[in-house]
């Protein structure tokens, strides 16, 4: 039992979370190993929502909003973590939800897309073919999700997907705490914070901007190098301070 008052109570939370899903086999052993990575660039930035990401969460809404043929693209660590989050985004925003999977396999689609639906989330189901350009899984995907998609929301991505997707004119917004990732390189608008801090932020937005602010939005954003930069900068800044 995990205290509440414990300093590392929400992290602790999450290791249990993707351990208890490697045990189910929604999550890979190298998912584990993903997720200790991202974990230790959240402790660069502070184990906080900076003030970049939460402007990013808002323009990620506003994109997502104004999409004609959204698609939210679940992997097993999202699964895991943000299971609820995602019925959320997808109540708050319309968009498709499709399972896509690096490490793929019908017992592990099957397993994923259980747990999605015990929240309330529609999953795309039906035939699937290799449509993506990419030799590895995640080229396999629905002709009427990911492959016809406008925009693609990519949390906990692979950067090669990412760039496949974006030479195919989609939008892609990706949520990463990594800023020197491929897939934030990539993207085109990164939402550098950590899942579950978010989702929350993206999905309050896409509740409450009207159609004007959000298609206002969408139209003015940032170029997504912007993000990145001030991400870094912001562990810059904590090292100094540390100094």
């Amino acid at each position: 039992m995990i205290p509440r008052n414990h300093p590392r109570y929400h992290s602790l939370i999450a290791r249990e979370k993707i351990a208890c899903a490697a045990r189910e086999g929604i999550v890979t052993l190298e998912g584990l190993t993903a997720h200790g990575r991202g974990e230790a660039f959240d402790y660069l930035l502070g184990e906080c929502t900076i003030p970049s990401a939460r402007e990013a969460g808002q323009v990620a809404a506003a994109l997502m909003r104004t999409a004609k043929n959204p698609v939210i693209s679940v992997n097993g660590n999202t699964a895991a973590l943000a299971a609820p989050l995602i019925a959320q985004l997808q109540k708050s925003t319309g968009a498709s939800v499709e399972v896509n999977l690096f490490h793929r396999s019908d017992e592990r689609i099957m397993r994923i897309t259980e747990l999605l639906k015990q929240y309330g989330t529609e999953v795309l189901s039906g035939p699937v073919s290799r449509l993506l350009p990419l030799s590895h899984d995640r080229g396999i995907c629905h002709e009427e999700g990911i492959f016809s998609a406008d925009l693609v929301f990519v949390p906990l991505e692979d950067g090669d997907r990412a760039e496949v997707l974006k030479n195919m004119g989609k939008i892609v917004i990706t949520i990463d705490v990594n800023p020197l990732s491929r897939t934030v390189q990539y993207a085109t608008l990164p939402v550098i914070d950590e899942l579950t801090r978010a989702l929350p932020c993206i999905c309050s937005y896409a509740d409450s901007l009207s159609e004007k602010e959000a298609e206002q939005i969408a139209a003015t954003r940032k170029n997504g190098e912007w993000y990145i930069q001030e991400a870094r900068n912001e562990i810059l800044r904590r090292f100094h301070v540390l100094d």
